[in-house]
């Protein structure tokens, strides 16, 4: 039986699924009904923020002042949680490390508590607390550099997510070491998208599109289509940003993707990823180029797609499969591709793609 979650693409290239009128007037009458209050050129706002281009677009008619309610709470959200930030909860966290718990905003604590649950339910595969390794590689930033051994092995030390303690009643979080730290990266813009769309709704909000930087939810019906479903493109790992091997039809739906191809460090003939494994201090090493997360919430896709990617094609897929509402599509540096149960017959190869659809039984 399925587990409950313990929590309520790069770039994902999202395009409309267009369809032809159909013949038959009952239907047609009920699709128009459906969608009069919706439109195909939807009110949409795009910004730079947290390091990357957010868009939300909005289908609902009259709804265009939304957009400002929503990019809003993005703005709070950023304040509160990013790292390395003069004046950010996160940050006071960080410096207050193995000195006293600090108070935080409802936001900030929910948003740990269900890292800090993902992080034990995945055995660190992704982990709160790798800070201090993060930190060390700076991958993504103009200071990056593959550290000293010696480097490494001191600051491995300071990761231990057993080491992070929250307070329910008093709402503290508590690093009991000096020098931990946490980083969130891997789990906020999900935290932040699933408040985007909370917004959305809570203001009448029924069709939408939300791209906090590649983690996508699409809201509702597309009325575009016929079927209500969204046609969304999945990132090809081994090419620039909006290139895609292939689609899936959802709504209602977050669709999340970690790669290695989203921001690494090349020394000589050797590249560094940004996704660290907290047990060695380096780049998790395996098969895989690239997960997709589908999944009900975008906070699940997001911890999901780094948890999975620790873990390999088979046995990520079997985690995968033990979980409720979650599937995956694997994207292998062999170019092989392997759909988890609940997407097969939904994920579409492009035709001129290299890669192959393969059966995770070959797999040994």
């Amino acid at each position: 039986m399925k587990r409950k979650l313990t929590t309520s693409i790069l770039f994902l290239a999202l395009t409309s699924l267009l369809v032809a009128g159909c013949s038959d007037k009952k239907t047609e009458k009920s699709t128009d009904t459906k969608q009069e209050k919706l439109v195909k050129e939807p009110y949409s706002e795009r910004q730079f923020l947290m390091g990357t281009y957010v868009q939300v677009k909005i289908y609902n008619k009259g709804k265009e002042d939304v957009l400002k309610k929503a990019f809003d709470r993005i703005g709070v959200l950023d304040r509160e949680i990013t790292v390395n930030e003069k004046g950010s909860e996160v940050d006071d966290i960080n410096e207050q490390a193995g000195i006293k718990p600090v108070k935080v905003s409802s936001d900030v604590y929910e948003l740990i508590k269900s890292a800090l649950n993902y992080t034990k339910d995945s055995n660190g595969g992704f982990d709160l607390a790798i800070g201090p390794i993060t930190q060390l590689w700076h991958i993504g930033f103009d200071d990056a550099r593959k550290p000293e051994q010696s480097e490494i092995n001191q600051e491995l030390k300071k990761v231990d997510y057993k080491k992070v303690v929250l307070n329910d009643k008093e709402q503290t979080v508590y690093l009991e070491e000096k020098g931990m730290s946490l980083d969130l990266g891997a789990i906020a813009k999900g935290y932040i998208t699933d408040e985007v769309v909370d917004v959305l709704k809570e203001n009448g909000v029924t069709s939408a599109i939300v791209d906090l930087g590649g983690n996508v939810y699409v809201l509702g019906d597309n009325p575009k289509s016929e079927s209500g479903s969204w046609k969304v493109g999945i990132q090809d790992p081994n090419e620039a940003r909006n290139t895609v091997v292939g689609t899936v039809e959802e709504k209602n739906k977050s669709l999340v993707t970690s790669g290695i191809y989203e921001r690494y460090l090349k020394v000589e003939d050797d590249v560094y990823h940004h996704l660290f494994n907290s047990k060695t201090g380096y780049p998790f090493d395996n098969d895989i180029a690239g997960v997709t997360i589908v999944s009900d919430t975008s906070i699940a896709g997001d911890a999901l797609s780094t948890a999975v990617f620790s873990k390999g094609v088979k046995e990520g897929m079997d985690y995968v499969d033990s979980l409720d509402g979650v599937d995956a599509i694997f994207i292998t540096k062999e170019d092989d591709i392997y759909i988890s149960k609940g997407l097969q017959g939904n994920f579409k190869l492009n035709e001129d793609s290299p890669y192959k659809v393969k059966d995770i039984k070959e797999l040994k």
